[in-house]
């Protein structure tokens, strides 16, 4: 399992970084956002959750910690608003430079 994970980790990371490296606007905000999932799942998968135990503390010995789970639901909030903050000035870029190319100049 654990080599599941980082097999796919990598295959995210490696797919955010390649689309971050396009010079158009839509592959840039998806690769922020493959990254953003790649990060939430390291976060996910760093907290070695158990089975079957409950999610709170109560009348068993152990419990599942509740740590990862709110760093990852954090994780998630911001990354929805840095998102749509990516899209919105975007969509600014767009309107003003006439192009969708990151750097606002067209390649020769």
């Amino acid at each position: 399992m654990e080599a599941l994970f980082a097999m796919t980790l990598g295959v995210l990371t490696a797919s955010g970084v390649y689309l971050l490296m396009r010079a158009r606007i839509y592959p840039v905000v998806m690769g922020l956002t493959l990254i953003s999932y790649a990060v939430n799942l390291f976060l996910f998968a760093m907290g070695r959750l158990d089975t079957g135990v409950p999610a709170v503390i109560g009348k068993s010995a152990e419990y599942g910690d509740p740590i990862p789970q709110a760093l990852v639901l954090t994780a998630i909030v911001i990354g929805f608003a840095m998102t749509a903050f990516v899209v919105v000035l975007s969509l600014r870029a767009l309107g003003e430079l006439r192009t969708d190319h990151v750097d606002g100049e067209e390649p020769r």
